[in-house]
């Protein structure tokens, strides 16, 4: 039988001791991390969530307590009171803060036995994802789950304490609300009371949180929990959270300043870095000439090159069709790649042509010279020139595609990110973030023939492109800013429409006729009308940011239930089926096909 204690109690954690406590008497409590039997002494790693201490069992001072840590397996939660004592040097463990010292177990106390564990604790050893995430309650005691569950709850706490200091209130906005088009499908929830009738999960609280701008709040803020019936990845999942917040009488640069403040918070409270202010800006054109995405990865170069001008006129066939048709030709520097072999260059060809480009040309910078097939087509002036625009430098290879504007700008996106990863210029550890400002506010949907938003339907655009509405509204650009992280999107934002005119404008041109726009956000346009301040904000993925922290790719990582690639929570079983009664009290009938039920 367990044992249960009455008038023990724990003294210290089990990363807590060092020098000065030995001679002290004290008790742990936790689990059994890995046991040693060596030769006549028991040895236990006892594990909390602060660390691991050494426990040391002697047959000789007490054979009944030896006999009973003989019995002590992987994961037991067991007390033990005991003296610390200085280890031997040659055996102090570095590793951990408590290795200078060990206790002499005097009793111990075993509270609970554990069956094997399904999933190893002590070992870092790869295993299932689904054998992870079924056994959560086991996977979350590996000391670097519970690193990651610290981390958020620091990166949390950091992001109240910067908004509490900058006059922000937190405010919570409702769970259940109505289903509005936001870009995903709604989760629907029943309504008992109103049969027949229908709440959604918020995708987001963007319009509660304008209405608390026309409420008068000024600064609102919160750690938003947001629901999306989209299909899964990485950093994906069903229920999410973000750092939201809103703020009224401001600008772009109001937003932009206050968020790299609290980016820097952040960083510097819980991982003791420094970020760079200000956060590096690019408009969006830029960030697809020179990276071929609007979420670029700025922790290495490899920047693409414009030489279209210089190839103007050329005899080359290949690049003079390209140009005639409308299309592109870019470079790109690999570094230290000037002697590579025959093969290899046939390798970097495969690569681009999985990427979709048609090809590649290279330039190798050899101390003797330029080495390229290139010169049987170009001058060597010419080939001076893309050198020079380059800035490449000996050693470095020059590759070159051409294509179309947008297969090109793909591609070449996809080839950097890949050659930025084969040549190791990532280094670990690395933090760079970047804004990127000046969205198109739409953009066009061939397959539906018609415009959509870009961001939402609520973004303004930009004051100087108000009449391209009339006359060209894809030229026109939105009041809208993206915060990116090591290639990641991290956030994004805009100032938003405070107009009532506006918005229907900007309903009509996407195609929400103002009987939708009545239907669907009556009582935002409704607010419009009584004062409503300008106003703007951002939302921030918290989920990818802890992440991003923790170094992981996978938003699973950090949080601790979270659902696999099928919106399954493999801990609990959800989602399931339900009891008809239930089903009859929400005036719901289910497809015996839909609820797994055999027909």
């Amino acid at each position: 039988m367990p044992e249960i204690l009455m008038n023990l109690k724990r003294t210290h954690t089990c990363g807590e001791l060092d020098s000065s406590h030995i001679g002290r008497e004290v008790t742990l409590m936790g689990w059994v991390h890995r046991r040693r039997d060596l030769g006549g002494l028991i040895f236990i790693d006892l594990r909390d969530r602060e660390g691991l201490t050494q426990v040391v069992f002697h047959p000789k001072s007490d054979e009944d307590l030896f006999r009973m840590a003989e019995t002590l397996r992987s994961e037991y939660v067991v007390a033990v009171t005991g003296a610390v004592s200085e280890r031997p040097k040659e055996n102090v463990n570095t590793k951990i803060s408590t290795g200078e010292v060990e206790v002499v177990a005097r009793e111990l106390h075993i509270i609970n036995p554990s069956r094997v564990p399904t999933v190893p604790i002590a070992d870092e050893q790869p295993i299932d994802e689904a054998i992870r995430l079924r056994y959560r309650y086991l996977d979350l005691r590996k000391p670097r789950m519970y690193q990651n569950l610290l981390l958020r709850h620091k990166t949390a706490k950091a992001v109240r304490d910067f908004m509490d200091s900058h006059g922000f209130l937190e405010v919570e906005t409702p769970t259940l609300v109505r289903s509005t088009p936001e870009g995903a499908r709604d989760y629907l929830v029943p309504s008992r009371v109103n049969k027949g009738k229908f709440y959604a999960l918020p995708q987001s609280p963007q319009l509660f949180k304008q209405l608390l701008m026309v409420s008068g709040v000024e600064r609102y803020f919160q750690l938003a929990r947001c629901f999306r019936d989209e299909d899964l990845r990485a950093d994906r999942q069903p229920e999410f959270t973000q750092i939201d917040l809103e703020m009224s009488f401001i600008q772009q640069e109001d937003i932009l300043t206050l968020t790299d403040n609290l980016m820097a918070h952040i960083f510097r409270e819980v991982l003791q870095l420094e970020i760079p202010l200000p956060i590096t800006r690019l408009t969006y054109r830029e960030a697809m000439e020179r990276f071929g995405s609007d979420k670029p990865d700025m922790r290495f170069g490899m920047e693409f090159i414009d030489i279209g001008d210089l190839l103007n006129g050329c005899s080359f066939s290949v690049f003079a069709n390209v140009l005639a048709a409308g299309g592109k030709i870019k470079a790109i520097v690999l570094p230290a790649l000037a002697g590579s072999s025959r093969k290899e260059l046939d390798e970097l060809g495969k690569l681009a042509l999985q990427f979709g480009l048609k090809g590649l040309s290279t330039i190798a910078l050899l101390p003797e010279g330029p080495k390229t097939a290139l010169s049987k087509h170009l001058p060597e002036e010419t080939i001076r020139s893309i050198i020079n625009r380059a800035k490449a430098r000996e050693g470095d290879l020059l590759v070159i595609a051409a294509d179309r504007p947008e297969i090109l700008t793909d591609g070449l996106c996809r080839f950097r990110l890949e050659m930025g990863k084969r040549l190791n210029l990532i280094k670990p550890g690395t933090f760079r973030l970047l804004w990127v400002l000046d969205f198109p506010l739409f953009h066009y949907n061939a397959e539906e023939k018609r415009l959509e938003a870009e961001h939402h339907a609520f973004t303004s655009p930009k004051p100087e492109d108000f009449e391209l509405l009339e006359t060209d509204p894809l030229q026109a650009r939105a009041n809208a800013y993206d915060i990116v992280l090591n290639g990641v999107e991290l956030g994004s934002g805009s100032i938003r429409i405070h107009s009532r005119d506006l918005q229907e404008k900007i309903f009509n041109l996407i195609g929400i006729s103002s009987e939708q726009a009545g239907k669907k956000f009556g009582f935002l346009l409704e607010a419009f009308e009584f004062g409503a301040p300008p106003h703007g904000g951002i939302a921030l993925g918290f989920d990818r940011l802890v992440a991003l922290m923790a170094g992981t790719d996978s938003i699973r990582e950090v949080l601790a239930f979270p659902k696999n690639q099928s919106a399954q929570c493999l801990t609990t079983g959800a989602p399931v089926e339900v009891e008809q009664d239930q089903l009859r009290d929400l005036s719901i009938a289910v497809e015996e096909r839909a609820a797994g039920i055999p027909s």
